[in-house]
C-alpha cells in the first residue's frame, strides 16, 4: 500500500503543471430523483481534474498510471467538463 502511495504522490508530482484539482477518494452515493433519495453502487472511487488540449491528451496523461498497481485490473475513465449553455 505505502509503495503505491509512493507511486500515485510521484505521478502527481510529474503532472503537477496540469493538474486543476487533486481531487480524492469518493464515498458512497446517492441518487436523487422525483422518487426521493435512494442509496445506489457504481464504479467511481475518486477523480482528480486536469487541464489538457483535448480528450485524447487528457487520456494519455492517465497511461501507465500507479492505479493499475494499487488496483491490478482496475481502469481510470476520463469525462471532458463541458460549457455550460447559454441561453
Amino acid at each position: 500500500m505505502q509503495e503505491g502511495i509512493a507511486a500515485w504522490k510521484g505521478w502527481a508530482e510529474k503532472h503537477h503543471g496540469v493538474i486543476v484539482g487533486m481531487g480524492g477518494p469518493l464515498g458512497r452515493t446517492k441518487k436523487v430523483s422525483e422518487r426521493g433519495i435512494e442509496d445506489i453502487t457504481n464504479l467511481m472511487s475518486a477523480y482528480t481534474i486536469v487541464r489538457a488540449e483535448s480528450h485524447d491528451a487528457a487520456a494519455k496523461l492517465f497511461e501507465n498510471h500507479p492505479h493499475f498497481t494499487i488496483f491490478p485490473g482496475d481502469s481510470v475513465e476520463v469525462m471532458p467538463v463541458l460549457p455550460i449553455p447559454t441561453a
